[in-house]
């Protein structure tokens, strides 16, 4: 016959075993930026036809740059904060053969982006 004292070590066992689920907030986790960190001040410094050393001066080395030509650049940020969701930014930086800037492109992705999709996903 089980005594209270094992019926409340055999519940904090249990309890312990099950996870940490239910004090995930207090469970440390380092955020993790991944990736070229670009502030919003040096993106409004980008212009059309500046040339490529103008671009690295500004936004500093891609993080890729295209398979087939080197006329296209990807600048990317990738975070994910301590207890929050992943987010990235993603800037394409198009140019011509003579090396100047024709085109610049921003994409993100983060928790707006995935309930806006969710939202799409109930509508169909």
């Amino acid at each position: 016959m089980f005594s209270y004292r094992s019926i409340t070590v055999l519940a904090i066992t249990m309890l312990l075993l099950s996870g940490c689920s239910f004090v995930d907030r207090w469970v440390y986790r380092p955020d993790i930026n991944q990736g070229n960190y670009i502030t919003q001040t040096e993106v409004d410094k980008l212009k059309v036809g500046q040339t490529k050393e103008q671009v690295v001066y500004v936004m500093g080395n891609p993080m890729l740059s295209s398979v087939f030509t080197d006329n296209v650049w990807y600048y990317i940020f990738r975070e994910l904060p301590e207890h929050g969701y992943v987010s990235q930014k993603t800037y394409t930086i198009i140019f011509d053969q003579k090396g100047n800037v024709t085109d610049i492109k921003t994409s993100s992705l983060g928790k707006e982006n995935l309930e806006q999709m969710d939202n799409e996903k109930e509508l169909d």
